[in-house]
């Protein structure tokens, strides 16, 4: 081959190169990683001569932002942001998002089972009990700084459940639980693997450290309908019953359940032993449930519908309903006060004063705003304040006798989700599992977050955890705690 052929070949295979788009994109890929690089290295340069070091977020927030890629910190360059559909391992957005959460997760797991965490900076065991010897904190305030301290203390252990079918363990999910009234036993909602969910009772009076064993007692109800709400109801003696608030399904209408604890094997308490009320009412789209202890709206259960609320009787059957303008997606039963007090999808908190029936307009005794769909509600003891959060993240301590808000709670994380609030007041804590699967504990008396806890399982929507926490877990001689389940697992924080 001449030398003149050989470089008219050349020629013409950079005129080609030039010309296909593919070429010319990778090149400018290229020239941009390159740029991007150079300043970073220079940028290293400078940080081995500061005295304090960039974190990866720091030096990701420090280069140019390109639409459609994504600078990665940790190979200093830049990554084309794929659509995420033909591809096999496609770089979005979202998986971005995902990935930074999970180091972030498994960062906090690492630090807790090194270090124990301090709930207040500047508060530990000697300082506290030499303040409190110098006259500078009360009685009560060491008390709550002594709690928030054994708080932040918290140890997870695994729990071991035992079951007479052990391969359910294995593949049954927990989807909810809830501690009855003396915290002595959980009543579980599982997700079955077929589809549908089992119910069972946990026994928590075997619950003792060092070696943390219960045995789920299971029965054989079994639904293919969503559970909507639950609560412990008090119809032959304290929580003998469970309310359930099922969904219906295609041509079958919802429906709310009363089962009997009895109906469990050895899960109602020693020395009563009453055949129980197994009744189901049929009634089309329950969102919510309550149970009354209030005398007078005895042997009543109340459900939050479609624009509507519907009280009804066990005993007698009598129903009461009342229409409203929204969804009704949160329920509580004062004790003192004849009030029911619900929260709509609208936002809209009120209260229904069962003196004075569906007649009329005086039954609305009290009306409270927020800006998204409320999901949870929960009155305090004395019944002057009401505590509540939405779908937009925000837990608002309501004053009932002025309708003003006294008290935010900051860090909760929630855009679309059914979550729960759990008040503790003789511990002096307000607890909440936010839709990033991070529990979150506050203050009650001045919304200091005390410790924020990950999930011991990576944050999906399908597994956020719930939890049931009491100062007397097992009962009267139980040790204070923090009961969490997630997946197949349940685990256990309690007191070191």
């Amino acid at each position: 081959m001449n030398k003149s052929s050989w470089q008219s070949r050349r020629r013409r295979g950079r005129r080609s190169h030039q010309q296909n788009p593919w070429f010319r994109l990778r090149d400018s890929d290229d020239r941009s990683n390159s740029r991007a690089a150079r300043p970073a290295q220079d940028s290293g340069n400078h940080d081995d001569e500061s005295p304090s070091t960039s974190s990866g977020t720091a030096a990701a927030s420090s280069v140019p932002e390109l639409p459609g890629f994504y600078f990665d910190p940790e190979k200093k360059r830049y990554f084309r942001l794929l659509p995420g559909h033909n591809n096999c391992n496609p770089l979005t957005k979202e998986s971005i998002r995902q990935k930074e959460m999970e180091s972030k997760r498994l960062r906090l797991l690492e630090e807790e089972d090194k270090q124990k965490k301090i709930a207040r900076m500047g508060f530990n065991a000697s300082s506290m009990l030499r303040k409190s010897q110098l006259g500078f904190l009360n009685v009560s305030n060491y008390c709550h700084l002594a709690h928030e301290l054994r708080l932040s203390c918290m140890e997870r252990k695994k729990v071991q459940i035992r079951s007479l079918d052990p391969s359910a363990l294995a593949s049954d999910r927990f989807n909810l639980i809830l501690a009855d009234t003396n915290s002595d036993r959980l009543f579980t909602v599982n997700d079955v693997k077929v589809g549908g969910s089992k119910y069972g009772i946990i026994n928590l009076q075997s619950l003792k450290t060092p070696t943390l064993k219960v045995f789920m007692h299971e029965n054989l109800y079994f639904t293919n309908r969503k559970v909507n709400s639950v609560c412990w109801a008090s119809l032959n003696h304290l929580d003998s019953h469970i309310l359930l608030c099922l969904m219906g399904l295609a041509e079958t209408p919802g429906c709310a359940t009363l089962l009997p604890a009895s109906l469990f094997v050895n899960s109602h308490p020693a020395g009563i032993d009453r055949p129980g009320m197994l009744c189901s009412f049929r009634i089309p789209g329950a969102w919510s449930c309550a149970w009354s202890l209030n005398i007078q709206a005895n042997n009543c259960f109340s459900t939050g519908l479609s624009r509507r609320v519907l009280l009804t009787n066990v005993v007698t059957g009598h129903r009461q309903s009342f229409g409203t303008s929204s969804d009704v997606l949160a329920q509580q039963f004062a004790l003192m006060a004849p009030l029911l007090f619900n929260g709509c999808r609208s936002g809209e908190i009120f209260a229904i004063d069962l003196r004075c029936g569906n007649q009329g307009k005086g039954w609305k005794a009290t009306r409270l705003f927020h800006d998204s769909a409320v999901t949870s509600v929960r009155i305090l003891q004395d019944e002057q304040c009401l505590m509540a959060s939405d779908m937009a993240g925000k837990i608002k301590l309501w004053d009932l006798r002025t309708t003003k808000c006294i008290r935010q709670y900051e860090g909760h994380v929630n855009e679309y989700a059914y979550l729960p609030l759990h008040v503790h007041e003789e511990e002096g804590i307000l607890m909440a599992v936010g839709q990033d699967c991070y529990t979150r504990i506050w203050s009650l008396h001045d919304a200091h977050l005390l410790r924020t806890i990950p999930s011991p399982y990576p944050a999906s929507k399908a597994d956020i955890p719930s939890v049931a926490f009491s100062s007397q877990l097992g009962g009267s001689r139980g040790a204070p705690g923090l009961l969490m389940a997630v997946g197949q697992d349940l685990y256990c924080y309690s007191y070191s």
